[in-house]
């Protein structure tokens, strides 16, 4: 009998596993790594791949130096490298890219217990800090393969709206990742039919992505910015659809995930238009992370017949 755990209901049974559920992430940001190849060409998707690898070997060598369960089989590893290749230029040095992934698997996953322990995404974690440490390659975006000048680093749109001098270009160019910028930033619309497939899939919720994408809209709006360009820009359609959805450092109740969207859009668009870097996505979605365990505290629940704790 001691061994019995009485919850709360409803008690759900489901074969959706770890694995599983990255295999669907994996497949959603498919579409969004074939963009990054077509539109920076084979160092777009060299990067993807060291990012990638980087991340795997890193949690198979933790964990056999630390003598654990090997947890390279559930996917959460490949994800991360993923995540983390896409948020980064095709002009990074691929050694930066492997430190990137050793980062966001050793210190930001493993070194908390691993998967289900972390206290923020690994990816974003990791990019913030090559952002920090190499912010002259993080900076530096080359542009699509088949503009004659793809070698020179330009200003991306988001640096555009900023002030930075340039030329931003039209929304179906923002939309189809006709310009420089992240691998995973450009094409728009993979970044959707990745994330309406997550969304189809039940992997995730709606809540949290449109509420994030609209709270964006609407304050740059309010605050006479280009409010169409903001959403086509940066990483907000990459960090709204596949990086605060993350089932451990975001809030899980319904109410939990519209409040976590609402601050990470408020935050972003502060940053945006008030700060010193021109992103603010990845820097919310982080601050957002820290705050989950009241979120989560303040909209759980309470069972029926149950007391308030």
């Amino acid at each position: 009998m001691s061994n019995l755990i009485v919850s709360a209901s409803p008690h759900v049974s489901t074969n959706r596993t770890t694995r599983n559920i990255m295999l669907d992430v994996i497949i959603a940001l498919l579409p969004a790594t074939i963009a990054a190849g077509i539109i920076f060409g084979w160092r777009a998707l060299a990067v993807v791949g060291i990012t990638t690898v980087a991340a795997v070997i890193s949690e198979y060598l933790f964990n056999l130096i630390c003598k654990k369960e090997q947890t390279i089989g559930d996917l959460s590893a490949v994800v991360t490298g993923l995540l983390l290749g896409l948020n980064v230029p095709a002009s990074l040095p691929l050694w930066q890219a492997a430190l990137g992934s050793v980062m966001a698997v050793v210190v930001v996953k493993c070194l908390f217990g691993g998967i289900g322990q972390n206290f923020a995404n690994p990816a974003i974690a990791a990019r913030i800090f090559l952002l920090i440490s190499f912010g002259d390659t993080m900076t530096a975006v080359v542009n699509p393969i088949w503009q004659e000048d793809m070698a020179v680093s330009s200003a991306t749109p988001l640096g555009i709206l900023s002030g930075q001098a340039g030329e931003l270009p039209s929304y179906l160019d923002l939309f189809l990742g006709n310009h420089g910028g992240a691998l995973g930033e450009t094409c728009v619309l993979a970044l959707l039919i990745g994330g309406i497939y997550l969304i189809c899939r039940k992997v995730i919720t709606w809540h949290t992505p449109v509420v994030f994408i609209g709270t964006v809209f609407v304050f740059s709006l309010l605050l006479g910015q280009d409010a169409i360009a903001q959403l086509l820009t940066g990483g907000l359609m990459i960090g709204a659809f596949f990086m605060a959805t993350d089932y451990v450092t975001t809030p899980t109740t319904k109410w939990g995930k519209v409040i976590f969207g609402l601050g990470c859009g408020l935050i972003t668009v502060v940053i945006r238009v008030y700060g010193g870097y021109p992103e603010g996505v990845s820097f919310s979605i982080l601050l957002m992370n820290i705050l989950t365990p009241y979120i989560e505290k303040w909209t759980r629940t309470k069972p029926f017949g149950g007391v308030k704790a």
